[in-house]
């Protein structure tokens, strides 16, 4: 499945929060990540995210599709992430 994660959460967990994701997805914003992940992938960020974040203070939204192939992505300006999966 293809996600895309975009989170508000507060200052002393935002690190920790994008650390986080970068084990999974590939950062294209500030507090934006996306990619293709497999089931047991989205359970564990899904596991984690609970864990790193405050329901009462932090918000977290993750859109879902299929494949890659349903989305279109369009970017004006300068692209702010590297979306290469290479170390």
């Amino acid at each position: 499945m293809y996600v895309i994660i975009v989170y508000d959460v507060s200052v002393d967990r935002v690190a920790k929060v994008c650390n986080y994701l970068r084990r999974y997805l590939n950062w294209v914003q500030n507090s934006v990540f996306e990619g293709t992940i497999t089931q047991k992938q989205w359970a564990e960020i899904q596991h984690g995210l609970r864990s790193l974040t405050k329901d009462a203070e932090d918000s977290v939204r993750v859109y879902l599709f299929r494949t890659q192939d349903a989305v279109t992505v369009k970017t004006i300006g300068l692209e702010k992430g590297d979306t290469c999966t290479i170390i």
